[in-house]
């Protein structure tokens, strides 16, 4: 792999070219890390027990509430966040979508939505036994992000 960098007139916009032959999961991973500097977005930190944890934004497949506190969740793992959920909203990448009042959900995750007896559908992930629920409110946004993702 190359790096070019070419100097422009002042007058052109700046832009970011990155050439693959296929979406792998590195290119993917170099995505994020430039989106990340350019949105100039925090790093979220994970913590469990007296442990810090880095990790990255794909590995999660939920964020929820159990009282004050925020949790993020991977497949076999769970991590406490120190940020609100309205505040991951807007650090987390488009695949992430708020699916309840208490829950914001990986789409890119979801293996399949079930629905029940009561109100709400049942999100199931991929390679997990973990699941959340989705309100009605928010269903219609849910369903929309997931037939872009078949698209």
């Amino acid at each position: 792999m190359r790096f070019r960098i070419e100097f422009i007139p002042a007058e052109a916009d700046e832009e970011i070219v990155l050439r693959c032959r296929t979406l792998d999961e590195n290119v993917k991973k170099q995505c994020e890390v430039i989106e990340a500097m350019l949105d100039n977005k925090p790093t979220i930190v994970y913590y469990k027990e007296n442990a810090e944890f880095y990790l990255p934004s794909s590995e999660m497949l939920f964020f929820e509430t159990d009282g004050e506190t925020v949790y993020a969740h991977t497949a076999d793992d769970m991590f406490k966040v120190n940020y609100r959920l309205y505040e991951l909203e807007t650090m987390l990448p488009t695949d992430f979508l708020r699916i309840s009042k208490s829950t914001i959900a990986n789409t890119s995750k979801i293996l399949s939505l079930s629905k029940n007896l009561s109100p709400a559908v049942v999100v199931q992930f991929s390679n997990t036994h973990k699941h959340v629920y989705v309100s009605r409110f928010y269903f219609k946004n849910l369903k929309q992000k997931l037939s872009k993702r078949r698209g």
